[in-house]
């Protein structure tokens, strides 16, 4: 099993840090990848990161809520979204998305197709190379 971070990530990269096996991969370019990206053939589902995600958007990879519910002013992130965030990540850098769209209180989103994004990012998409483009946003 592994961990998946979630389309709740506004990129923090607090959890790069913490990952004890260096799998956490922040995508790139973020318009197409907005999110980190933990590589499921690397994690040891240590759980390191979980508690260092101010979003709380990593969960154990059979936890992903199939029915999460807002508390109301959360951010999810996709590629196929247009709305605006900007925010400090862990390292006070300024974070500007314009893949988001803020959650409302009591909305109900299903996260689970997050798990095979996350999977395609290693599989079909940039994986590790995405760090050779790493602006630490």
């Amino acid at each position: 099993m592994t961990h998946v971070i979630t389309s709740l990530c506004v990129r923090d990269r607090g959890c790069i840090e913490v990952c004890p096996v260096e799998c956490i991969v922040p995508g790139q370019p973020a318009d197409g990848w907005p999110m980190m990206y933990i590589d499921p053939d690397t994690c040891i589902d240590c759980g390191a990161c979980v508690p260092e995600c101010p979003f709380a958007a990593i969960y154990p990879e059979d936890e992903v809520p199939a029915a999460y519910t807002a508390k109301g002013g959360e951010y999810i992130n996709k590629p196929s979204l247009t709305g605006h965030y900007e925010g400090s990540n862990h390292h006070g850098k300024t974070v500007v998305l314009e893949t988001t769209r803020q959650l409302t209180a009591g909305e109900v989103v299903d996260l689970t197709s997050d798990i095979q994004v996350n999977s395609d990012f290693f599989k079909s998409g940039p994986g590790y190379s995405s760090k050779d483009n790493d602006q630490g946003v």
